[in-house]
């Protein structure tokens, strides 16, 4: 597939793109003005975007045949961050997508996504926002899936020893999960048909047994795969 990954110079961003580049996708960077990308993923196309500007997300988006969203708002005294990145920006990446006609997205979240009591909010109540995100989602008509990691760790070793917890939403709350595994659910939500239309709940251990994000999602019950409304 052809896929542009918004948010590419973020931790999380950067990783997904080395993922989507080592399963063998056309990778397209989407970044804001003055982001720095890693080596490892400097030789691909790259575009500037402006996340309130229909032009610039048009023009970043044209021919792309899907996209992963790995924006989102940094701790910052300007608390209105969340909700021009997280509600606002994530809505204008969707309104893109379908005036472009592109149809699969994949959304970075958060677990706790729509939870009114919890210490994040007091960063600009940004799991409020990214709820609003999430519904922009829901209601666009596009081949969606929201994947809300746990707390997420830098940590690159001995990855393939963890099994990652994937549920639908609202279930898991304290759970912790690597960054390169979060990156590594997006692209496998990709090639998943039956994560479309599925907030998914991802955190890991090395308790966990593997399993494959289609398997788990078959053990799903219905309510658990169902978005909050």
């Amino acid at each position: 597939m052809k896929i542009a990954i918004s948010g590419a110079s973020g931790k999380t961003g950067y990783r997904i793109a080395e993922e989507a580049i080592a399963a063998g996708h056309e990778v397209r960077l989407l970044i804001r003005k003055g982001s720095i990308l890693p080596q490892t993923i400097s030789d691909c196309e790259t575009k500037t975007i402006d996340l309130g500007n229909k032009q610039s997300l048009d023009a970043s988006l044209k021919g792309m045949d899907g996209l992963i969203i790995a924006t989102g708002a940094r701790p910052s005294v300007d608390l209105t961050g969340p909700a021009r990145i997280d509600a606002i920006g994530v809505a204008n990446q969707v309104d893109s997508c379908i005036r472009v006609n592109t149809k699969r997205i994949i959304l970075v979240s958060s677990l706790c996504t729509g939870r009114w009591i919890h210490p994040l909010n007091l960063f600009g109540l940004i799991l409020i926002w990214k709820r609003i995100g999430e519904q922009s989602l829901e209601k666009s008509g596009l081949d969606w899936t929201v994947i809300r990691p746990g707390g997420l760790s830098e940590d690159e070793e001995n990855l393939e020893k963890q099994g990652i917890c994937y549920t639908g939403p609202d279930l898991q709350e304290e759970a912790y999960i690597p960054r390169r595994l979060v990156a590594r659910c997006c692209i496998e939500a990709i090639k998943t048909q039956e994560s479309i239309g599925r907030i998914i709940e991802v955190t890991s251990s090395r308790d966990l047994a593997q399993t494959t994000m289609k398997e788990a999602i078959a053990g799903f019950k219905l309510n658990e795969s169902l978005p909050n409304k």
